[in-house]
């Protein structure tokens, strides 16, 4: 087990997950790379940004936000001592976009959270996590 990939959304429970994969990463002299799932904006979201938007625009917005998820995704992964981790910004689908950097990757394990910023539409869709444990094509270690 020496390619690892953790996915966050930015929540506590991501960051956990973070925490472990470096350990992980670290325990193994093995490669971490980072991945997060840029999604439309929620109306809730929209209207914070709405200041924004009119001299940026929505997409630039999202953008923006996934971009500084990763950042601090990469920042943390440091700070517990991993030298370097590849990032990955993709959009869509979590569970689908997460696969397939994990077949791209070529990854020995997948860290989540177990919960993230989804609450609500993780109880009426299933989680992402859960959907990774069924379908991934490596280890999936979800995090409390």
């Amino acid at each position: 087990m020496r390619n690892l990939l953790v996915a966050t959304d930015g929540s506590e429970g991501a960051n956990r997950a973070i925490d472990i994969a470096a350990k992980l990463a670290l325990a193994v002299n093995g490669t971490l790379a980072i991945v997060t799932v840029g999604s439309a904006l929620t109306e809730a979201e929209r209207n914070q940004f709405s200041q924004f938007a009119q001299s940026e625009g929505i997409a630039d917005i999202a953008m923006t936000a996934a971009q500084q998820i990763l950042y601090d995704a990469e920042q943390r992964a440091r700070k517990a001592g991993v030298a370097s981790a590849e990032t990955h910004l993709k959009w869509g689908d979590p569970t689908e976009a997460i696969l397939e950097t994990i077949r791209l990757k070529a990854t020995d394990a997948v860290v989540v959270g177990r919960r993230g910023r989804g609450q609500v539409s993780g109880l009426l869709l299933g989680s992402v996590s859960q959907k990774l444990c069924s379908a991934a094509p490596c280890v999936a270690i979800v995090v409390p």
